[in-house]
Formats: C-alpha cells, sequence, structure tokens
C-alpha cells in the first residue's frame, strides 16, 4: 500500500463479535497504521540516513562494507538494514581513456517481489501461504558519468531521477579500477533524515535551457528583452519557497559578426533577477542589451551559445 497523502481518506478497520475474519481484514489493519506512520514520516523528516548504515571500503579492495542501520526515503518508507552486508564493488575496468569509473551505492524500498519468505504455514482447507516477509532493503550500484558541467550524474535516467526526489539514497560514492577501488570510498554526498535547522543556506550551479524572454509570453510579435530558463531545485528538498539570488556565469561579452560591411554585434548582458519562485524551481530572466550594430532579433547562433557556455550559479535561504 503507498503512503497516502490524505489522511482523512484512510479507512479504519473494525471489527464485532462473531464477524468471520478473512486475511485482507487484518491486512488492511496493518495497512491503515502503515500509512499513518509513513505520513508521520514525510512530515516531520526529510529522505536520508536516520543512524547507522556506514560503509567502508579502502582503495585497492573489491567489496564494500555495510553496517546495519535506518533510513527514510520521500514517501516516509523505513530502510532497516539489521545485520551486516558485503557488497562486491562492480566489475569494471574503468573508462575508456583509463581513468576510474564512478559509481554510488545506493539503497532503496523493496518491491513485494523483493521480499524474501521467511515463514510459511498450510492453510485450513487452503494451499500454503507466507505468514512472515523480511523488509531488507535493496542496495544497488548507479552508474556514474559527468554532465556539461562537470558534475557526476547517474547515467541511467530513472536512477537519476530517483536520486533526486529521494525516493532511493545515496550511502557512499566509489572509484573503480580494475574491477578495484581506485580510492578510499566517500560518504560526503550522504543526507542525514534529520531536519537542518534555520535559516537554511544552499547553493546550486549548472547549465540550463535558455529560451528568448519577450515582453508578452507567448506573443512572438513582442518586444524581445532577453533570455530566460527554469532553474530546477527540487532536489534541495526545501519545504517552503526560499529567498533566492541567482547570476549568470560565463563568457563575456557575447559578439557576432555583423552582415556585409555592417558591424560586429554586441550583447551585454544585464543582472538577472528571480521571477515565479516556488520551493522546487524558480525562473531566472537576463535582459540583453545592445552595445554596438544593428539588431533586428537575436543572432541564430545566440540560445545554442547560451546553453553551451552560459549557467546559472544561485543560492537560497529558507527561513
Amino acid at each position: 500500500m503507498q503512503p497516502l497523502s490524505d489522511p482523512g481518506t484512510l479507512e479504519r478497520p473494525l471489527f464485532f463479535d462473531g464477524q468471520q475474519l478473512y486475511a485482507e481484514d487484518l491486512q488492511g489493519l496493518e495497512a491503515h497504521h502503515r500509512a499513518l506512520r509513513w505520513l508521520h514520516n514525510r512530515s516531520l523528516h526529510q529522505p536520508g540516513v536516520g543512524n547507522g548504515l556506514a560503509v567502508s571500503g579502502r582503495r585497492g579492495e573489491r567489496e564494500v562494507r555495510i553496517q546495519p542501520g535506518y533510513a527514510l526515503d520521500a514517501a516516509g518508507r523505513e530502510l532497516l538494514l539489521g545485520e551486516p552486508l558485503t557488497e562486491p564493488v562492480p566489475p569494471v575496468a574503468g573508462e575508456p581513456d583509463g581513468s576510474p569509473a564512478y559509481f554510488d551505492l545506493t539503497l532503496c524500498y523493496p518491491s513485494d517481489d523483493d521480499l524474501e519468505e521467511t515463514e510459511t504455514r498450510d492453510g485450513v482447507c487452503a494451499p500454503r501461504g507466507a505468514v512472515r516477509l523480511r523488509e531488507r532493503p535493496v542496495l544497488c550500484w548507479a552508474r556514474l558519468r559527468p554532465d556539461t558541467s562537470g558534475a557526476l550524474r547517474p547515467v541511467d535516467d530513472a536512477q537519476r531521477l530517483a536520486l533526486e526526489e529521494g525516493r532511493v539514497i545515496a550511502l557512499a560514492r566509489a572509484g573503480i579500477l580494475d574491477c578495484r577501488l581506485s580510492a578510499d570510498l566517500s560518504a560526503t554526498l550522504r543526507r542525514t533524515a534529520r531536519p537542518t535547522e534555520r535559516p537554511r543556506i544552499v547553493c546550486g550551479t549548472g547549465p540550463v535551457d535558455w529560451k528568448e524572454w519577450h515582453a508578452v509570453a507567448g506573443d512572438d510579435d513582442s518586444a524581445l528583452l532577453g533570455l530566460r530558463a527554469e532553474v530546477s531545485t527540487g532536489a534541495r528538498g526545501f519545504r517552503a519557497t526560499p529567498c533566492y539570488t541567482a547570476r549568470v556565469d560565463g563568457r563575456r561579452p557575447l559578439v557576432f559578426p555583423g552582415e556585409k560591411d555592417e558591424p560586429d554585434v554586441v550583447l551585454l548582458d544585464g543582472p538577472a533577477y528571480v521571477q515565479d519562485a516556488t520551493p522546487g524551481q524558480f525562473q531566472c530572466h537576463v535582459p540583453l542589451l545592445v552595445y554596438a550594430g544593428a539588431l533586428a532579433g537575436l543572432p541564430d547562433e545566440l540560445i545554442p551559445n547560451a546553453r553551451r557556455q552560459w549557467q546559472v550559479t544561485w543560492y537560497a535561504i529558507e527561513e
């Protein structure tokens, strides 16, 4: 049963003397309390490690060791590891250029198909069935590669989204060379399930998808003011809309050759500012000014060049 966003939709099971009970009645009672517990967890905590789950691995080793511990995912589900585990490192030689291949060791809540049946019983006039399941979390290595900004991101889009949304918890990062750890494991990427003390200050930087910014949205004939981009901050887990500040980093000025005997066009960008801010994103607007030459519209090369050379650096303060 998935956790419900509205506890008012829950139905509390009741029983009466003489009622004939079925397995689904008792399972419904357990699901009711589990849904309320998950709602409590995600209302008061954030996805991350609650305690334990220490991961160790030294340079040159072929396996890593995970200690018992407890974590929560974005749905409020408990990831409880009750005994130490040993996990082999991915059997890869490295990247084609000879550098280490990087992986994140992640932990996620198991699906029903992944649960181990630890006890079964014969039914009365019914086939044998499971009466106990072991909810051991699932360990998985996520392959990483650098994006356009040089930051390491999961190659698989589904894994990247699950990590950003907190459905999967990252425990450690490993570099692999010749099927061995190229360095000691790094745990700097771990997040705690305990909410941080406010005010909270967070920063970020990265490439964005620049688009034309017109005076009237959606009107191609309106005045062209500059560039705009949507910046996602959902992975930072803000509970309320923070106070964002943004700037644009990249090559300046933007110079485009003029046609025939006309002078080159030089574009200067004005101060970036934030609009339409929410806890998970904001719009970054950048005005463009013509310093020299004549300009009827944006050069065709501007948008591709801006997407390639300009990135947004921002910081946010959550009260």
